[in-house]
């Protein structure tokens, strides 16, 4: 049996939501680039600050009015962050409105079509509501603002450490950059960059949600509820595998059947945040259309009901080798495939995706 309009919509959905997760992953990549490639002539510019400053008479105020040039280089990498991820923004909107489009397109049956023609969302709009509206309590230009200023406060709050403490200028410098050995991730600018990926990936989430929501609220005559579908798998937060199921109404967001709150939304609930909203489309009786002009094919797929909860793990396995080749990477697919190990080992306990190294050993153990 082939299947129905709302579970195409749901199986869509998944599908898209992991390649929209490395889309999203790339572009935090490359901000991070941006922000390292201030990093030499930060540490610079505090070296030499650093040198001028007297230990007998130290000041927070003199370190204050050394700081002014580390401060304006952290001001300028986090404004070529921020004018680098306009046009991202711009891309993502653009890239989700059109996966919507064609899933819709895909999933509603053409004899519906002609009686509620799938309207379509303006990418523009949608671009200047995700810069217009805030996500996890902010715009994504203030996020910009915020995290240029802890990270200039953390750096301020390790250097004062360091004289108090009293460590070398060298060692002061090195608990701030971090060592040539460990690729500089053992210093407090990794703070940094772990905050603008954060940032980034949930301002993306939140601009495909926005999307999908657009999506939604042109084509409500064909729709009866909102659903949570969360990516169900090690990584799944407890918000959205409370949610992932339940039902909400399509403009208002209110629960139906149940009293947990929609709060922010799938892909904004939380920071990074792989939930997303999915239609439920009404049944072709709901839909008012004649069944005289519904073959029944189409009768069963346009029944109005929400599809059978299933684990991400369960979709996994429905899904072709060369999408697990895609997901997963062949040799792990394989793995899988033979049956030496299950979708969930391929996982720590901690929700991070083990190495084939790592695999081994917990397979050999």
């Amino acid at each position: 049996m082939s299947q129905t309009a709302n579970a195409v919509l749901q199986d869509r959905a998944i599908s898209h939501e992991i390649d929209l997760r490395r889309y999203t992953s790339g572009v935090a990549q490359r901000m991070v680039a941006l922000l390292n490639k201030t990093d030499t002539r930060l540490t610079a510019q505090l070296t030499e600050a650093l040198l001028q400053i007297d230990r007998d008479s130290f000041t927070v105020e003199r370190l204050d009015a050394l700081l002014a040039s580390v401060r304006a280089v952290n001001a300028q990498a986090y404004a070529a962050i921020l004018a680098a991820m306009d046009p991202e923004v711009k891309a993502a909107a653009k890239l989700e409105v059109s996966a919507q489009s064609v899933a819709w397109r895909a999933a509603v049956p053409a004899v519906v079509q002609a009686h509620f023609p799938i309207a379509g969302v303006s990418a523009d709009q949608v671009y200047a509501a995700a810069l217009s509206r805030p996500f996890q309590g902010r715009l994504l230009r203030d996020w910009a603002s915020n995290l240029e200023a802890s990270r200039l406060t953390l750096i301020r709050n390790t250097v004062r450490a360091g004289y108090v403490e009293g460590k070398t200028t060298s060692e002061i410098i090195q608990t701030i950059r971090g060592t040539r050995a460990m690729g500089y991730r053992d210093g407090i600018l990794q703070r940094g960059r772990q905050e603008v990926a954060t940032v980034v990936q949930t301002a993306l989430s939140h601009t495909a949600q926005l999307a999908r929501q657009s999506m939604t609220d042109a084509n409500k005559d064909l729709v009866k509820a909102t659903g949570w579908v969360a990516t169900l798998d090690t990584k799944t937060s407890p918000q959205c595998r409370i949610r992932d199921g339940l039902l909400y109404t399509c403009d208002t967001h209110k629960p139906i059947g149940h009293s947990i709150p929609w709060g922010e939304g799938p892909g904004r609930i939380h920071f990074n945040c792989r939930s997303v909203s999915v239609p439920v489309l009404k049944s072709w009786k709901e839909l008012g259309i004649p069944a005289d002009e519904m073959p029944a094919g189409t009768r069963a797929s346009m029944d109005g009901q929400v599809p059978a909860e299933q684990t991400y793990a369960e979709w996994f396995a429905k899904q072709s080798a060369g999408r697990q080749d895609d997901i997963l990477g062949p040799e792990r697919a394989a793995m899988y495939r033979s049956g030496k190990v299950s979708f969930d080992k391929f996982y720590s306990a901690k929700g991070t995706f083990l190495t084939l190294d790592q695999l081994e050993v917990r397979i050999g153990g």
